[in-house]
């Protein structure tokens, strides 16, 4: 297996998307798509193994090793910043990680701001670069509800289309980061498989440059 490239691939849509751009660049292996309950997938003849992760769990198999590759979401790689080397963006799964709250909503500046998230640490640096007190609540759930039952003020999450926000009674107030799905390496593999992964990066580059 050490002639392989292991390639972490995100449950989800984003996953089935990224597995048919690396399909379209030569990197198929075809008992990925078959109805079953394996978790791991090879093709000798274009030398990859594949396995489905959970998204946030993508940066883990990477940084730890387990996989010499992998796409995640910007949002999972500024949350926790995994010691992986982000070779580039692919320009797909677009969002924003953004501060909402009920519509129209005013606070006052003199108390800390109640912050519902699923990512702590980016809207604790967040704030902190703007020198906002913040009572911090970590959910996991839909934390849309948060502002809408007084538990918070507003909520720092992912936008794609702001449907569910409007739904909810509640509008954007802020963007801190736009988001994208990015292709990394584990350091040690991008040193020993270098050449291997280089050219799976250059057909990546292709492939977006003739999608564009």
């Amino acid at each position: 297996m050490d002639d392989y490239i292991s390639i972490a691939l995100p449950k989800g849509r984003l996953g089935e998307k990224v597995y048919s751009l690396f399909d379209s660049i030569g990197y198929g292996c075809p008992e990925i798509l078959e109805q079953n309950r394996r978790l791991i997938f090879t093709d000798e003849a274009n030398g990859v193994r594949y396995f489905w992760s959970k998204p946030s769990d993508v940066a883990i198999y990477v940084e730890r090793g387990a996989a010499d590759v992998g796409v995640v979401g910007r949002d999972i790689l500024l949350e926790y910043e995994p010691d992986v080397y982000e070779l580039c963006d692919l320009g797909f799964g677009k969002c924003r990680m953004c501060v909402a709250g009920l519509r129209g909503a005013r606070f006052d500046s003199g108390r800390a701001l109640r912050v519902a998230t699923k990512f702590p640490h980016i809207a604790s640096g967040y704030y902190a670069s703007r020198s906002r007190d913040i009572d911090l609540i970590k959910l996991n759930g839909s934390i849309e509800i948060a502002p809408v039952l007084g538990m918070s003020d507003v909520i720092v999450d992912i936008v794609e289309t702001g449907k569910t926000l409007r739904e909810n009674g509640l509008e954007v107030f802020e963007e801190i980061v736009p988001i994208s799905a990015r292709f990394v390496a584990n350091k040690a593999s991008f040193k020993f498989k270098n050449a291997k992964i280089e050219e799976m990066l250059s057909r990546l580059g292709s492939a977006m440059e003739v999608s564009e």
